[in-house]
């Protein structure tokens, strides 16, 4: 799955909060030799960021099964939550909270996936899932919302210091009046259980893209390191003199990789044939001149005159001036999502910061596609009652390994105004996949 932007600061803050914490410790350790300490406050960190994960997912997953509909995708999702609770508890077991009466904290973990696994085993079964049901499921999507964001403003009490994991490991031992603790977290939702019955910027599948031998390279002569520079000169529009380090990129994709003296430019170009797989260019944005829609054309420009055709704008994110477009390739109106092309735009000036075709250059093929296919109306059977489809079109998708399957995309809004994506088999009609989008001013998100 693609990792959302608090996915990605969570990560961030708790690499800063280690770092933070190690030096802190480290002058702790010089004074009190307090090697058990350390390893338990780490301990604590540990759980806490496991029990934000498995929540995150909780409540992605039970958003996905409000609006899944067909008995195949629901059991998977079921599957899944109830092996999310599962890590939630066996985190929460780790945390120093035993002061604390958590029955509802536990008793939540605990019924919501043993409550998906009875609705899929029931849809199984033959029988339809009913409206109650379907308001009990969002009734606990609002509830691992709520603990999803009691869990968010733990860790920004953690990575700020507020509280203090290595007092907490100290106090477990020698209790002191008025130590913090990191029971704060749980109180509002333990007591707020009066009503009680679990992302892309990327655009979708972009995790599946580098997992094969790329085809456009297997079969293509290899240059020599002169002519990639020279490739790299070309699309960049950079002198060759300014590409002073050239190193050699290995893995499934080899490549002759040139960068400047100070790291701020950097281009690669596959070594057979002559492919520009990435390019990077770092500078800060200071203003905003250009408005998003001229920030994709700009976009599409760049790929124009790289000789990419055939192209379709799929999602896009503005982030701190840098607008970066996602392109999929569109092969006779069939949406081909793992052909991706990621371009990013300055939108001081229109200028290409940065670029990246790798998961072109792996997927891109001449496809034979299934002529035995369902129905769009067909298919839309298999599209839940709780969403309202608004567009359809035809998306070739990645199955779990590294396979790709025809779907019908149906672009859906559910009752709060939200879009969903969800994706049917163009084949069997087995419902394969759904998407929630995040939409903002800045672009588009996905989960």
């Amino acid at each position: 799955m693609y990792i959302s932007k608090r996915n990605i600061v969570r990560i961030i803050s708790f690499a800063i909060a280690g770092v933070s914490a190690l030096s802190i410790r480290n002058i702790q350790l010089m004074i009190n030799n307090n090697i058990n300490s350390r390893a338990l406050e780490y301990s604590y960190m540990r759980a806490v960021e496991e029990l934000s994960t498995a929540a995150d997912n909780i409540n992605n997953t039970l958003e996905k099964q409000i609006y899944a509909g067909t008995p195949q995708l629901q059991q998977q999702l079921s599957s899944k939550l109830w092996l999310d609770s599962a890590s939630a508890k066996a985190a929460l077991a780790q945390l120093p909270i035993e002061e604390l009466q958590l029955e509802n904290t536990y008793k939540f973990l605990s019924q919501v996936g043993n409550y998906a696994l009875s609705l899929s085993e029931k849809s199984a079964n033959g029988e339809k899932i009913t409206d109650d049901e379907y308001k009990k499921l969002a009734t606990l999507h609002d509830f691992s919302d709520r603990l999803c964001n009691d869990m968010w403003q733990l860790e920004n009490s953690i990575n700020s210091g507020e509280i203090s994991l290595s007092t907490v490991a100290s106090s477990m031992t020698a209790p002191e009046e008025n130590s913090p603790t990191v029971t704060e977290g749980f109180t509002d939702f333990e007591e707020g259980f009066d009503s009680y019955p679990t992302l892309i910027y990327d655009g979708p599948f972009s995790d599946h893209i580098l997992e094969k031998t790329p085809k456009m390279t297997e079969n293509a002569d290899e240059i020599t390191k002169k002519k990639a520079l020279e490739r790299a000169t070309m699309c960049t529009g950079i002198n060759s003199t300014d590409f002073t380090q050239v190193t050699e990129e290995a893995g499934k994709m080899p490549s002759w990789v040139f960068s400047d003296d100070k790291g701020s430019i950097c281009c690669a170009v596959t070594k057979n044939g002559g492919y520009i797989s990435y390019f990077l260019k770092s500078r800060i944005v200071n203003s905003e001149n250009i408005s998003l829609d001229e920030g994709v054309k700009y976009a599409q420009k760049f790929l124009d005159d790289l000789g990419i055709n055939s192209m379709k704008t799929t999602y896009y994110e503005n982030y701190n001036g840098i607008l970066t477009v996602n392109f999929a390739y569109n092969d006779n109106d069939i949406c081909v999502y793992t052909d991706l092309v990621k371009v990013s735009i300055a939108l001081d000036n229109g200028e290409t910061l940065g670029y990246d075709a790798r998961g072109f250059i792996v997927n891109h093929t001449t496809r034979n596609y299934p002529e035995k296919r369902i129905s769009p109306i067909e298919a839309q059977k298999a599209v839940s009652p709780m969403l309202t489809v608004e567009s359809r079109q035809l998306a070739l998708i990645p199955s779990k390994g590294t396979q790709e399957r025809l779907c019908y995309e149906f672009k859906c809004k559910n009752q709060e105004g939200k879009h969903v994506l969800v994706y049917v088999n163009a084949v069997t009609g087995k419902e394969e996949q759904i998407l929630i989008l995040f939409e903002s001013e800045n672009g588009t998100l996905t989960m």
